[in-house]
């Protein structure tokens, strides 16, 4: 499986000279995050990245399985790890879609 949110020391120690100078004062944050060429994804963009994601550890975990169970591997471990995950990223997804549902019901219960 992969993950994509893994990330390099390098990348890490990179973020963290950048903050350091950020709070010494000698990097001056603009106001407006796109004068810097970052574009923040859409809400429907990172809603598609994130159930792609547990897509794939659902995949992934049952590919697993399916290998246990036929024989051809005998990475049981592996194999249950994944599902865990699987499972703990799906129970994830269904808390923040019921979080939204009930968000949207109190805008809906607003008096105009």
């Amino acid at each position: 499986m992969q993950n994509s949110t893994i990330i390099s020391p390098q990348s890490m120690m990179n973020t963290l000279s950048i903050h350091t100078e950020m709070a010494k004062g000698a990097i001056k944050i603009p106001q407006n995050p796109r004068d810097l060429g970052i574009q923040a994804p859409s809400f429907t963009e990172l809603m598609e990245s994130k159930v792609a994601a547990v897509n794939t550890d659902q995949n992934a975990s049952s590919a697993l399985m399916r290998a246990v169970d036929s024989g051809e591997s005998d990475d049981l471990v592996g194999a249950m790890v994944a599902s865990q995950k699987a499972s703990l990223s799906f129970s994830t997804m269904i808390q923040i879609r019921n979080r939204l549902v009930q968000a949207f019901d109190e805008v809906m219960k607003m008096p105009l």
